[in-house]
């Protein structure tokens, strides 16, 4: 089984749970972040799971850039998979933050969304692993919840 996990990462949080992910898929499958991946690295991927915190209710621009970039059927027939890291709305307790997540969501919807629009086959639901405050630390058990999540993908 040949793949990849791309992400991208503001706090190095997203970066654990990539790294955790990679972990769990073996010591062959490269974790690169956004930016830094080769078309060697993308050409015949079995698996492909991309994670973004989630920046203003969404994937970083550099996220969306590299997904855009792709040509349509770029991951026609690849099974994908997407991931963010993201603060528990329910702790943070501000009614405005809470109607906004609910109109505009998380990171890891819309990346599933476009992995699915170039041509990948969903391998399981968009994965959200919570963030301790703006800057982290990760919530305890989301490390291991992310690889247990990831153990889905490659079923």
């Amino acid at each position: 089984m040949k793949a990849l996990v791309i992400y991208d990462s503001v706090f190095g949080n997203t970066e654990k749970v990539a790294q955790a992910i990679g972990t769990l898929l073996g010591d062959q499958v490269p974790v690169v972040k956004v930016g830094g991946v080769t078309p060697d690295q993308m050409a015949g991927l079995d698996v492909l799971i991309v994670g973004s915190p989630t920046r203003a209710f969404s994937m970083t621009p550099a996220t969306k850039k590299m997904i855009m970039a792709w040509p349509a059927d770029a991951l026609a027939g690849v099974k994908v998979a997407a991931f963010d890291t993201r603060v528990d709305i329910a702790t943070v307790d501000n009614k405005f933050l809470t109607t906004m997540a609910g109109i505009f969501g998380y990171a890891a919807e819309p990346i599933a969304k476009w992995l699915k629009r170039k041509g990948g086959v969903e391998a399981a639901e968009p994965g959200g692993f919570i963030v301790l405050g703006t800057e982290g630390p990760m919530k305890d058990g989301e490390l291991e919840r992310a690889a247990s999540w990831a153990r889905q993908v490659v079923g």
